[in-house]
């Protein structure tokens, strides 16, 4: 195993010296472009091989490289095709760069520089546009990925994994530069990121333009994550994007193409009824990585602990009488019930107990399994089921786990989450596309349970079904939607809707798009009208992310017709990919340096830039004294949890480093509790004792999460009416009165108590909310609770 980069026989760094990364953000379209300067200080020539992550959804449109004063722009070819020409121009000693999207997963890309002569360098010049997410609070999120995680092998398994080599980011040997620039017709609100930032300098006085930079020494530790934010952020909108003139009328490049952001208005009425029912899902990864912080670059708390944390909130907030089942996995997987049970207080605690006891302790990934036992299960009528699943992984069978869950969108919705630094965009996403459901990603200083409530309180909205997505034109303009069909809408969520038009209209013409759907029994529509003119200065923006967005529909149609009749499936992606000069599975950059006067002389060494990973820190006190075990009994380690590689092993072990020191730490402090007992946080610690009813014991546990005694507590209960209300009014004035900050937390288990309280139709609730706020020192009014 290398100590670092790309290494020379001397064990010096070489060939990856800086990449330079400008962002440009026009509303909530990005382009990125990313300069990689290399250089080969050796007295040989080189081969560069360099695997990179880039967002799943990125389309890659550009790829060109710059030796000495000469250019050279890559162009698109059949995959096959492209490679036999980068090798044909090696072997004669030519130089040349070849660009390809791993066929497995596609957020992985991996770059070859060949024939780099000595003392030479190289700068190669890559462009990509990509959609940007909106998060739970309106704001857009970008990730520029900065760490790529070994993607695991599932056993079994047919096809090569695309082979990761990592690093401590400490000795990542090359540095990076960060700027972006800001546009929207709206005025840019804020910046935020998970990394240090210079401040943001607005462009003009109107605030509808800024950049912003990333600060000076930053570590290749964790991946780029930009927040934007806008006034007004998210109204429906349509961008038209006038065709190529270089491109021949009626093709996709020669049309002009319609981008629709539609944010649909779900009716007020039904959307405040929550479901009542459901059959709710939790698949939850236990493989060794999960034992790894939740960020890296200072102490926190574990993925796996913060997970147990999420799944308590899950619990307590579910609704009686739906059906719950929780799943974990690793190497192999594990169920707490044979088969979803009705949720009630005795399977709740169950469950809870099960939950508790969970570690990092299952090996590998092998995602695919559990799922497909669990879309074994019957369906259970008029309980829509509801899946939601966890991984911080990366596996080398993506595509094959997306077409799963696919092919069983039709009785569940998925809802995914993304944990930590280098969980794949492609896994993530393409699941909860795929199954009608959200993503969500969870990394740095994020804390999950805010995340995962809000899509819990998407997957108790009834379900939109019915959906469909009619134009009105002019006759002399026809329509082809790029998009697949919109399966599934979310209340503040956009779609987006990409399409060519064909045919002439007049700079005055207008086309109108409904947006039809069916919402618990109530049929309901929105519009949305717009000007058939180009807009001036998009570029091609639009086009590369429709043909990106035709592309990925054509791969998975020729994945599902695999060793069938598919009608050229795969003739279509390449013409489609050639013609757009977009990436795809297929097709691959390659470009070759022919302006060479002698060719190269020399045996062509080959070297693997390696990319940075999470490394193991002795963050926790006491730990620095700790010996850490040797390669071979991490390896040791690896056989006995079932871990299919070193990562694995690793991650593995200091997981169990951490919980021996813990441990330790409890013997030298009595006082100090083991991670798996009940969380000492007051919040987490009152979520604990709520009833799957919604209510709460009056108890001394109750009165010390107050901060009171138990004497204080039932001195000062009204006397007309029960404990079990008393109690349950206190937690709801604590949570409103010194928890507001999170209250999409406990938003949904306060809503199910407030739900209780009503059903007792209990006397004297006024009067204890007036003692109850005397006793907390609140001044909570009975209306803020819901009362």
């Amino acid at each position: 195993m290398s100590c670092c980069g790309l290494l020379t026989v001397q064990k010096e760094p070489v060939p990856l010296k800086s990449i330079e990364v400008e962002l440009e953000v026009k509303d909530h379209v990005a382009t990125l472009v990313s300069t990689l300067n290399y250089e080969n200080k050796e007295d040989k020539p080189i081969e560069a091989v360099f695997v990179f992550p880039l967002p799943g959804d990125a389309a890659v449109c550009h790829f060109s490289a710059k030796i000495g004063q000469t250019e050279i722009v890559a162009e698109v070819k059949e995959k096959q095709q492209a490679r036999e020409e980068y090798d044909d121009a090696l072997s004669s000693g030519q130089q040349a760069f070849l660009l390809e999207e791993s066929e497995e997963s596609p957020d992985i890309f991996s770059l070859s520089v060949g024939s780099l002569p000595p003392g030479e360098s190289a700068s190669i010049r890559l462009e990509y546009v990509t959609e940007l997410a909106v998060q739970a609070d309106d704001g857009l999120r970008f990730c520029l990925p900065a760490v790529l995680n070994p993607r695991y092998q599932p056993q079994g398994s047919e096809g090569v994994s695309v082979q990761v080599t990592s690093v401590p980011a400490s000795l990542v040997p090359y540095s990076l530069s960060f700027s972006a620039r800001v546009s929207s017709p709206r005025p840019v609100s804020k910046v935020e990121s998970n990394c240090s930032l210079d401040p943001l300098q607005y462009l003009n006085t109107e605030q509808t333009q800024a950049t912003v930079k990333l600060a000076a020494g930053h570590k290749f530790n964790r991946d780029v994550e930009l927040l934007i934010y806008y006034k007004d952020a998210h109204q429906p909108t349509a961008v038209v994007e006038a065709g190529q003139a270089s491109a021949k009328p009626g093709t996709l490049m020669g049309d002009p193409v319609v981008m629709l952001s539609l944010y649909p208005e779900l009716p007020q009425s039904v959307m405040s009824s929550l479901a009542s029912c459901g059959e709710f899902v939790f698949l939850m990864d236990r493989s060794g990585s999960m034992g790894s912080s939740m960020n890296t670059w200072r102490s926190h708390q574990t993925r796996i602990g913060s997970a147990r944390d999420t799944l308590l909130l899950l619990l307590k907030s579910l609704p009686m009488g739906c059906y719950f089942n929780i799943y974990s996995f690793g190497s192999s997987y594990e169920h707490i019930f044979p088969k979803s049970v009705e949720y009630n207080q005795k399977t709740m605690e169950e469950a809870l107990k099960e939950v508790e006891a969970m570690e990092a302790n299952l090996g590998g990934t092998e995602i695919l399994k559990p799922l497909q036992h669990i879309y074994s299960q019957p369906c259970i009528p008029s309980q829509p089921r509801q899946l939601f699943v966890f991984t911080d992984g990366a596996v080398s069978n993506t595509k094959e786990v997306i077409n799963l869950v696919k092919k069983n969108s039709g009785s569940h919705r998925c809802f995914s989450f993304g944990i930590g630094e280098g969980a794949s965009s492609a896994l993530i996403n393409g699941m909860a596309k795929e199954g009608g459901g959200h993503a969500q990603f969870i990394t740095g200083a994020d804390r999950m349970q805010p995340k995962v409530m809000q899509s819990l309180r998407f997957a108790l909205q009834p379900a939109v079904v019915d959906i469909s997505v009619t134009w009105d034109l002019p006759k002399e303009v026809s329509v082809t939607v790029l998009s697949p069909p919109i399966t599934s809408l979310f209340q503040g969520q956009r779609s987006l809707v990409y399409a060519q038009l064909t045919g002439q209209s007049s700079e005055a013409a207008e086309g109108c798009v409904t947006v039809k759907y069916s919402l618990a029994g109530h049929p309901s529509q929105n519009q949305l009208r717009f000007s058939l003119k180009p807009e001036g200065d998009t570029g091609s923006t639009v086009h590369r992310l429709g043909a990106r967005t035709l592309i990925h529909s054509l791969e998975m149609e020729e994945r599902e017709h695999r060793g069938q009749e598919d009608g050229g499936v795969k003739e279509k992606v390449v013409e489609l990919s050639v013609q757009s000069g977009v990436s795809s599975s297929f097709t691959a950059f390659v470009a070759v340096n022919n302006c060479n006067g002698e060719p190269i002389q020399g045996p062509l060494l080959r070297r693997n830039v390696e990319i940075t990973c999470v490394s193991f820190h002795c963050s926790h006190q006491g730990m620095a004294q700790m010996p850490f075990p040797s390669p071979s009994k991490i390896m040791k380690r690896a056989l006995l949890v079932g871990c299919s590689s070193v990562h694995e092993a690793f991650s593995s072990v200091r997981a169990l480093c951490q919980r021996q020191v813990l441990k330790s730490q409890i013997l030298l402090h009595p006082g100090r509790t083991e991670p798996n007992q009940p969380p000492r946080d007051p919040l987490l610690q009152l979520v604990s004792l709520q009833k799957a009813s919604g209510s709460w014991l009056l108890d001394p546990a109750l009165a010390a999460t107050l901060g009171k005694t138990s004497e204080e507590v039932e001195k000062t209960k009204p006397a007309s009416v029960n404990q079990e209300v008393w109690a349950t009014i206190l937690a709801l004035i604590w949570l409103h009165g010194f928890k507001m900050d999170a209250k999409k937390e406990w938003e949904l288990l306060a809503t199910k108590a407030v739900s209780w309280l009503r059903a007792q139709n209990a006397p004297g609730v006024s009067e204890c909310v007036e003692a109850g706020n005397t006793l907390l020192r609140c001044n909570v009014q009975k209306g803020v609770l819901g009362l």
